[in-house]
């Protein structure tokens, strides 16, 4: 009792003393519908403070924090991928759409009901998803894939309509950013039920969903309805986290980290991970949320606990790493893709639309006057500025293709991608530390800064994986770690509202508009000296999917194989980002374009995820250059855009 009074007072909010804290706190406790003319005591302004805004925010991180870690233990023993999390099935890029949409064409909607938006928008996103599936019975691939796409698509979308309507959605910014900020005990008094409801749920559940450790033959054998228990289990945690991020906004991390800190710590059973995973979550976000209070941001503002959740918790995810040896992820599920009869003949017809498409794009575009085709001498005066951009933009679309085609085969999880592997992130926290060090930092001093960043972040990964033998699980858990340490301090720096602040987030959408001819031809060649690399390993990237035994046993060298693919995956990740940013999906969706075409050898996966790669950030580019000419939009986000419905019509088709 007294460790716990002392720990309370040790979190009272600054500017309260202890008697006035006490007594509100009691107050709070014995009139929990706070009527203000319940107690006189209540109406000093201290007093109300903690009654009306810091004791619900205190239960409300507690609250959410346990709600979304257990989501997140629900998700990755259902789906069998320990990256798995209540953000990956498109629920929080859902609301947050919703809400955007909502902000700007319905506004009294969404000032009244934005709880209400917010659900909407996750339950239509889910229902997508649930759509495109429930022919293969809810199978953890095909649902991953489908949550992926959707999730990238809405997010796409998002950022889209935050670029043309910045002043608008200032407050869908700030609820997307992940505020438990409270002015009373509703929203607390709301969430608590639902929350009770799927904790019960999950206990009932928690029997069926033990058997997920097996894979989905095994378990029908034994005579369980898996598609069935699946889709309850995914109804419970998807259904949880839409309730908690309708309330308090896209908290990402915690849900992620709060069960892979619980299982690190030793927790190998289902039942222990149930139980503790909550606690963890509730103490990590709850920790987070004082911290943000007591460190003022810029001009007495405080972070949002979202952006901060990773700050802190990744080093104790990191440490954890460095002291235990995490398992590998499952692929059992992961079907084979079916192999077309000649494969290389779609690859020369991608190429002879490829050259067809950079001539269409450096001739075609729009002016002040409107669209022009430019004849051979105007071509001449504009190439300086449009050839090397369009160089750059394909030498990035290669390099992220070629990593993210390395990173899924080495690891054998269809979710890995460059933005995991922590590289992008010390990219981008290279260029914020230069931002604000130098004032109008020149081109090449951000590139340097860049790369700087992301060869010290593939250092920590590489030192911190040693003791695994880099295995796919410990390199991919600690690239979300360091991946969520840096997003959270460029959000830091966004947040300042200076010129610098201005900078940084128009360089988190890429940097072609200032790529000049010495950038793209060293992306170029550093794109195609990848290319040759990843093709030599070949043999690697056919044998390393099939297991370390089977690899061992035909002489691969396993852990020098990973080592080496790591790193060329890491360098091929950051040469990208210092020319796209870091939020491109094409290292994610240009190797299951591949894969889906029916190119499965690693040779023949590469080359297409390449030419893939590629041709989208070619077209993006152009679009992004001319759609809201003269406003650039980013290439990355606009090459999502084109190539997730073409995935989702042939999931659909797959499935089917």
């Amino acid at each position: 009792m007294g460790l716990a009074l002392v720990t309370l007072l040790s979190l009272r909010p600054a500017g309260v003393d202890s008697g006035t804290f006490l007594a509100a706190v009691w107050h709070a406790v014995i009139y929990p519908t706070l009527d203000p003319n319940a107690s006189a005591s209540a109406a000093a302004m201290s007093g109300l403070l903690v009654s009306y805004a810091w004791l619900p925010r205190l239960a409300m991180s507690v609250l959410a924090g346990a709600g979304l870690a257990l989501a997140g233990v629900m998700f990755q023993q259902v789906l069998r991928n320990p990256l798995a999390e209540p953000l990956t099935l498109g629920v929080a890029s859902g609301a947050s759409l919703a809400l955007s949409a909502a902000t700007i064409w319905l506004p009294a909607v969404a000032f009244a009901w934005r709880s209400g938006v917010a659900l909407f928008g996750s339950a239509a996103a889910i229902a997508v998803v649930m759509a495109l599936t429930w022919r293969s019975r809810f199978a953890p691939i095909p649902v991953i894939l489908a949550g992926m796409i959707v999730n990238l698509y809405c997010s796409g979308l998002s950022i889209m309509v935050s670029m043309t309507h910045e002043r608008a959605l200032v407050g869908v910014f700030a609820w997307g950013a992940g505020s438990l900020v409270q002015n009373g005990w509703h929203d607390f008094a709301w969430l608590l039920p639902r929350v009770i409801v799927a904790v019960v749920a999950a206990a009932l559940l928690l029997r069926p969903l033990t058997l997920f450790t097996l894979d989905d033959r095994s378990m029908t054998q034994l005579g369980a309805r898996v598609a069935w228990i699946r889709a309850a289990g995914l109804g419970v945690a998807v259904a949880l986290s839409a309730c908690i991020i309708s309330v308090v906004g896209i908290i990402g991390f915690v849900g992620l980290a709060g069960p892979q800190l619980v299982r690190l710590a030793g927790a190998r059973r289902l039942r222990d991970q149930v139980i503790w995973a909550p606690f963890v979550g509730a103490l990590m976000l709850m920790l987070t949320d004082q911290l943000v209070q007591w460190l003022p941001l810029f001009d007495g503002a405080s972070l949002p606990t979202g952006a901060a959740a990773a700050l802190f918790g990744g080093p104790l995810l990191l440490w954890l790493l460095r002291r235990t040896r995490a398992g590998e992820v499952a692929s059992a599920d992961a079907a084979p893709p079916a192999r077309v009869r000649r494969p290389f003949r779609w690859l020369v017809l991608a190429l002879v639309l490829g050259g067809a498409l950079v001539w269409a794009t450096q001739h075609l575009g729009r002016s002040f006057d409107g669209w022009e085709w430019a004849t051979h001498a105007s071509w001449v005066s504009l190439s300086p500025w449009r050839l090397p951009r369009m160089l750059a933009s394909a030498a990035a679309g290669v390099a992220l293709a070629l990593a993210g085609t390395l990173l899924q085969r080495i690891s054998g999880n269809p979710m890995a991608s460059p933005e995991l592997l922590g590289v992008s992130g010390g990219a981008m926290l290279g260029v914020l530390i230069v931002t604000f060090a130098v004032v109008g930092p020149s081109a090449s001093a951000l590139f340097i800064a860049a790369f700087a960043g992301a060869a010290l972040s593939l250092a920590v990964m590489l030192t911190l994986s040693r003791k695994g033998g880099f295995s796919p699980t410990r390199m991919l858990l600690a690239g979300v770690a360091i991946s969520g340490m840096a997003q959270s301090l460029v959000a830091i720096g966004s947040a300042s509202g200076t010129a610098n602040a201005f900078l940084l987030r128009s360089l988190m959408l890429g940097l072609t508009y200032i790529v000049g001819p010495g950038i793209a031809v060293g992306t170029v060649v550093a794109s195609l000296v990848g290319l040759l690399l990843t093709c030599l390993a070949s043999r690697w990237l056919d044998l390393l999917p099939m297991g370390d035994a089977t690899a061992s046993a035909v002489g691969v060298n396993v852990r020098r194989a990973r080592l080496w693919m790591w790193c060329l995956a890491a360098t091929l990740s950051a040469v990208a980002t210092l020319v796209v940013g870091p939020l491109s999906f094409v290292g994610l969706l240009a190797p299951h374009l591949a894969r889906m075409a029916g190119f499965g050898k690693g040779r023949s996966q590469a080359i297409a995820s390449a030419v893939s790669g590629a041709l989208l950030m070619i077209a993006a580019d152009w679009l992004g250059r001319n759609l809201l000419f003269p406003q650039q939009l980013p290439a990355g986000v606009l090459a999502m855009l084109i190539a997730a419905p073409y995935l989702l019509w042939h999931l659909r088709r797959q499935v089917a």
